[in-house]
């Protein structure tokens, strides 16, 4: 009996071995259970739960199946989004319940794949295999692992970081901002808090206005001792000074902030810096735009940014020097330099790039805007998608410490788009003083003369031709001698801002180096330092 039953059962149990290696891989030759084992862990890398349905638990496999076919329809929908609406698509995931369900569903799915992976290991059975090639199957698959779970990891905790940060940054909720005259226009303040002063004190005060539809961006700054700056009509500070903050040569436009923090913070209830916001106004009336938001930067973290984005890359026209404590405050005279950044090609890190834009010893405090309008240039210019998304952890973190603004993160999506529309465009500038006003313009400003550079600029080339007043694109503003109105005749363009050679030597050829700087300082020889130092106004990103 036993030998009847052994020639009709071991024939079909072999003739299965054979025929269905996948699913029975017992007695396969050692070939096909390679082939086998580097074949199950491409399926579940390429189409997570086809190896369970071909070689395992078919239930497990199915149901695997089913996340897998519906995520690549949610990918697909979001890509399709990308292409047609890339804002809303934007607006979805930066705001705080799609995002923290995105970044537990990514942790999931990856925890899951992982599983897949591990279930598909003791689909191989490692037993069975040479062992020869067992340590590369195990190899392939902590590789794919890696690569596929350990990446969906990653993005999970990329996107938690992306999510704390708008959460710190940005406002929660807020009114939704239009364009104004077609533009949006951003203040950009840099804060200087040091411990010896009364609340924050913006020292940087710039405008950046980009078109909507076009992203053409221009950027005007405003200088911190501008005198009887304009609230605008809806501003609760024209009940305080309906004529104008002019209260004498304490009233510059960057004491506002302080004294609204300290004595008017009633007039803006709910308002979260009332101070920053009546900065805001103060800028809007002066400049006779709509102001919509405002970006408020921490110089004393601002370094930290510039590191993280791997330093800016600028050519400098002059020497600048890293300024040494203050010896004589009536008339601002330091003691020695700390050091200097030379004129030239220069990258710079985030501790040269905050002097660079901070440093006003030796010139007056328009060569400093200049600075700071082209280290603001060169971060524009830097900050692409590659570095993003290379130094994207960095960049988050110390945004959270150096980034304050009333921009609401509902709306990020349509700024971001902007910016990619105003990414690789060049920038037309604006001085509210020297070179394109009369140095003494900020203590006695014409705001009507103001508001039509203002607008004349805004309006780009197109607005009159035979004006001085408009600035073509990746041009500085045409030098005015004196804040009047514009001649009639056409003069020749002004030059691009990076159309300048670099100081670096004296008028008799010799090399400027720091020792030289810092022996005229030695002697007491400060009109030396001025007179070769007198270019580090003029400044070009690279």
């Amino acid at each position: 009996m036993s030998n009847s039953y052994a020639p009709t059962h071991r024939p079909e149990q072999s003739g299965r071995v054979l025929s269905d290696p996948v699913r029975h891989p017992s007695g396969a030759p050692a070939p096909v259970l390679t082939k086998r084992a580097f074949v199950l862990i491409l399926m579940t890398l390429l189409v997570p739960g086809s190896a369970q349905v071909v070689a395992g638990k078919r239930r497990l496999g199915r149901a695997a199946l089913r996340v897998t076919f519906t995520v690549w329809a949610l990918a697909l929908l979001a890509v399709l989004l990308l292409l047609v609406s890339r804002s809303t698509l934007i607006n979805i995931l930066a705001g705080p319940v799609p995002s923290l369900l995105l970044v537990l569903g990514l942790a999931v799915l990856a925890i899951g794949w992982a599983a897949l992976f591990l279930n598909t290991l003791r689909l191989i059975r490692p037993g069975l295999l040479a062992p020869r090639i067992r340590p590369a199957v195990v190899l392939a698959l902590v590789l794919a692992m890696i690569l596929s779970s350990g990446s969906l990891g990653y993005a999970a905790y990329l996107l938690n970081v992306s999510r704390d940060a708008i959460g710190s940054i940005f406002s929660g909720s807020g009114p939704t901002l239009e364009p104004s005259d077609g533009r949006y226009n951003f203040l950009m303040m840099g804060g200087d808090a040091g411990a010896d002063r009364t609340g924050r004190r913006p020292d940087s005060l710039s405008v950046i206005s980009v078109d909507a539809k076009t992203g053409s961006t221009a950027i005007i700054s405003v200088p911190r001792n501008l005198q009887n700056a304009q609230f605008s009509a809806e501003s609760p500070m024209r009940q305080v000074y309906p004529e104008g903050y002019n209260c004498g040569d304490e009233c510059l436009i960057n004491a506002i902030n302080t004294e609204v923090t300290n004595e008017h913070k009633d007039l803006y209830p709910g308002v979260a810096d009332p101070g920053a916001q009546a900065t805001l106004e103060a800028v809007s009336g002066t400049l006779g735009i709509k102001v919509q938001a405002y970006v408020l930067v921490d110089m004393d973290g601002f370094s930290k940014l510039i590191d993280a984005m791997g330093g800016i890359r600028i050519k400098a026209g002059g020497w600048v020097p890293i300024s040494g404590p203050m010896v004589d405050e009536a008339h601002g005279i330091h003691g020695m330099p700390d050091g200097w950044i030379p004129a030239g090609d220069q990258k710079l890190d985030g501790f040269h790039a905050l002097w660079y834009g901070r440093s006003r010893e030796f010139v007056d405090d328009y060569a400093r805007i200049s600075r700071q309008q082209c280290v603001q240039q060169a971060m524009l210019k830097q900050l692409d998608p590659a570095t993003l998304l290379a130094k994207f952890e960095d960049i988050a973190k110390a945004g959270t410490k150096v980034v304050e603004s009333n921009i609401s993160s509902g709306q990020l999506g349509s700024f971001v788009d902007l910016a990619v529309k105003a990414k690789g465009q060049d920038v037309s500038r604006l001085t509210i003083g020297p070179p394109d006003f009369d140095a003494a313009f900020s203590t006695s400003p014409d705001f009507n003369i103001i508001h039509q550079r203002v607008a004349k600029l805004l309006a780009g080339p197109s607005a009159g031709a035979a004006d001085d007043t408009v600035l073509q694109p990746g041009m500085a503003a045409g030098p005015l001698a004196a804040a009047g109105p514009a001649p009639a005749t056409q003069p020749s363009p002004s030059p691009s801002p990076s159309d300048f050679t670099p100081v670096t030597t004296t008028p008799d050829g010799q090399p400027i180096t720091e020792e030289m700087l810092n022996q005229f300082k030695r002697n007491g020889d400060e009109q030396s330092i001025r007179d070769l130092v007198a270019t580090n106004g003029k400044c070009a990103p690279l």
